[in-house]
């Protein structure tokens, strides 16, 4: 366990009785025992002593991939966790799209097995069906007795719908979560781009917004009629901001994500045809991106992802037409974010899958377990390829403009900092 004394820190939690106030946080054993206005250096304690110095309740990621089991050549459990706990994440929900997937317990456990001893907690999801192919239950009960905090296919939507019915009924059983990525693989077939002026300009295939609207209604008509909890990972159209408006105010129990690219860049990035842009769900345009902006802002969108998912160059370096979809986006997340949205909102988005996933949401008090993301939030500098901790290169934010930075976390009873 590292004693820690953070100095001059200034707290940004809602729910702690020192919310914006600048203060000396005593750290030992794991636990916060000391806020005050002064506290003097003790033998024993490491000292944190940063200008401008920023700590909020832990971050939590609601969707990475790290590989791990069986393309451990794009990233494994341990450097993706390190990567985290630099990039500010305290805690990160692992997809299962490893081979084989996460749809047992036994590979539930490995991870969780593998991911032992690391400041940065790691959640398993569970893939909704067996080898994430869409046919058959996965054992969903199972996995979450071994530790998955919820259940979905990886960037794969359910095409069955009446399997998702049977899905969302099972698991209120007990109280488990399905996780629901929303495409019409018919509408999008072979598109590779946000259908709109860009992509005819550029002779690129569209995959339109109502391939993603048709299946968060049809999932929320599920939801209505069955009962249960549903999350929609990485929304990126008005339709489904609309659509999920509605359906919170009916009272049913669904909540959102965004990914930060989709905040903060548009598609007439594709004008050079680089691979690194190429996401799913596509990047949109601009005043869609902006309508993305303002659901975060009136908490339509419950939280906001990374979606860090590391590919090797063969897979990435290709035609854009070839490329697989995917970006990092751990490193950057933080630092993006603050060009597009005000400090305070960027802290609840990245706390709020704590509550949503039910995990561990400790707030920053005396007594409380120490479970802390610093940094600082001003200073603007540029995101290039030496600022990548990740095995995998394969970021959408080389060379975009960034605002703050990390500092580490206190997480687990470690202290892990930025050189």
């Amino acid at each position: 366990m590292t004693q820690v004394i953070l100095k001059q820190a200034k707290i940004i939690d809602p729910l702690s009785p020192f919310h914006n106030q600048t203060m000396d946080l005593k750290i030992e054993n794991g636990t916060i025992t000391q806020i005050d206005k002064e506290i003097s250096a003790t033998s024993g304690f490491e000292v944190v002593n940063v200008p401008s110095l920023h700590v909020s309740k832990g971050w939590m990621d609601s969707s990475v991939s790290f590989g791990e089991p069986g393309y451990e050549d794009r990233e494994t459990i341990e450097n993706g966790l390190k990567v985290a706990a630099k990039s500010g994440f305290t805690a990160v929900a692992l997809q299962p799209n490893s081979n084989p997937t996460i749809d047992n317990q036994s590979q539930v456990r490995f991870v969780l097995d593998r991911a032992k001893g690391n400041a940065t907690t790691l959640y398993p999801i569970g893939a909704l069906t067996k080898g994430s192919d869409g046919n058959e239950l996965a054992e969903l009960y199972d996995m979450q007795n071994a530790g998955a905090i919820a259940f979905g296919d990886y960037k794969k939507a359910l095409q069955n719908a009446n399997l998702q019915k049977i899905a969302l009924q099972y698991v209120q059983d007990f109280n488990g979560m399905l996780v629901a990525f929303c495409q019409d693989s018919t509408l999008k077939g072979s598109g590779i781009a946000n259908e709109g002026d860009v992509s005819t300009k550029l002779g690129l295939k569209g995959i339109p917004a109502l391939a993603e609207e048709l299946h968060v209604g049809r999932n929320l008509f599920l939801l209505e009629y069955t009962g249960g909890k549903m999350h929609i990972p990485t929304i990126s159209t008005q339709g489904s901001i609309k659509l999920i408006k509605e359906a919170k105010a009916k009272g049913l129990q669904v909540s959102c994500s965004v990914a930060v690219h989709n905040l903060v860049l548009n598609d007439e990035i594709l004008t050079g045809f680089d691979s690194r842009y190429k996401v799913l769900p596509p990047l949109r345009e601009e005043a869609t991106r902006k309508a993305l902006i303002d659901a975060v802002l009136d908490g339509t969108i419950d939280c906001i992802t990374s979606d860090h998912n590391p590919l090797d160059i063969e897979h990435k370096k290709l035609e854009f037409d070839l490329a697989k979809d995917g970006t990092i986006g751990l490193e950057s997340a933080f630092s993006a974010l603050l060009t597009v949205l005000p400090l305070e909102v960027v802290i609840e988005k990245l706390t709020a899958s704590k509550l949503i996933f039910n995990t561990k949401n400790n707030s920053i008090n005396q007594s409380n377990i120490a479970d802390l993301s610093l940094f600082v939030p001003d200073g603007n500098w540029v995101f290039q390829r030496e600022n990548i901790g990740s095995k995998s290169k394969n970021s959408a934010f080389l060379g975009q403009q960034m605002k703050g930075k990390v500092i580490g976390i206190y997480n687990n009873g470690q202290l892990i900092m930025n050189n």
